[in-house]
């Protein structure tokens, strides 16, 4: 479909229009660029094999376990996995939940808001991902603990995890030598012999960045940001946005 590139606005001064212009120019080179890394994301040659079929803890249901193996169901050859930081950064000092049984917890073992943040958007988005891919969400806490808290933020598709008998998150750096959590996405592929690669992580959170710049490895799954920052304010510099509840 084209668009006539000389769309106007009511009301629009002709300074709005010439600068808004320049600026779609910069805009379409972005979706440009961003199509070229998806390209290059998708041409990526096959990583490692992964080294152990790992041990997790449903935390929703019956409970019970399962393997990595089990996470993907027949015909569906790519699976998700996200990392929650549950229990958040020890140096995050942001509020944790107001009420229910997670706000009885110490705030060092309490969820990380920006995580929730992720997964309260991405728990709506799943039953339109679970017809291409498998997703999975997995932390490092005590499964009856994750399940009392996707309860308390009314997450109703995702399938949560305990890791915490697992070296998963060490393996794939979701986790520090110092034991802190990371909040990493690894893709992995299931191949034709039924072994299993991995294939992709946001190592965007490891690579060199500005001073006072942000990560932003997961941006793309985040919407938050991404209407923040269509806005005149964008992202704002409150330090405890996003919150776990706000007045």
């Amino acid at each position: 479909m084209s668009v006539d590139p000389a769309i106007r606005f009511p009301g629009e001064s002709g300074e709005y229009r010439l600068a808004r212009n320049r600026l779609l120019a910069a805009e379409v080179e972005l979706r440009r660029a961003i199509e070229r890394v998806a390209a290059q994301r998708r041409a990526l040659p096959l990583g490692g094999a992964v080294p152990d079929d790992y041990v997790f803890e449903e935390a929703a249901g019956g409970g019970g376990v399962v393997k990595f193996s089990e996470l993907f169901a027949p015909g569906k050859d790519t699976l998700v996995i996200y990392s929650f930081m549950f229990p958040r950064w020890s140096g995050d000092t942001r509020p944790g939940p107001a009420e229910g049984e997670t706000a009885r917890l110490p705030l060092a073992e309490t969820p990380c808001p920006s995580c929730t943040s992720i997964l309260d958007s991405l728990d709506g988005a799943v039953p339109h991902l679970a017809h291409p891919l498998n997703l999975a969400v997995v932390a490092k806490s005590d499964p009856a603990r994750i399940r009392n808290f996707a309860h308390e933020r009314v997450w109703r598709h995702l399938r949560l995890m305990s890791s915490r008998n697992n070296s998963y998150n060490r393996d794939y750096h979701a986790e520090t030598p110092e034991g802190e959590q990371a909040p990493v996405l690894n893709v992995f592929t299931r191949d034709d012999d039924g072994g299993f690669r991995h294939r992709w992580a946001t190592e965007l959170m490891f690579a060199p960045r500005e001073e006072g710049e942000e990560p932003r490895h997961v941006d793309l799954i985040w919407p938050i940001w991404n209407v923040l920052d269509m806005t005149p304010g964008g992202r704002g510099t409150e330090p405890d946005f996003p919150a776990m509840q706000y007045e």
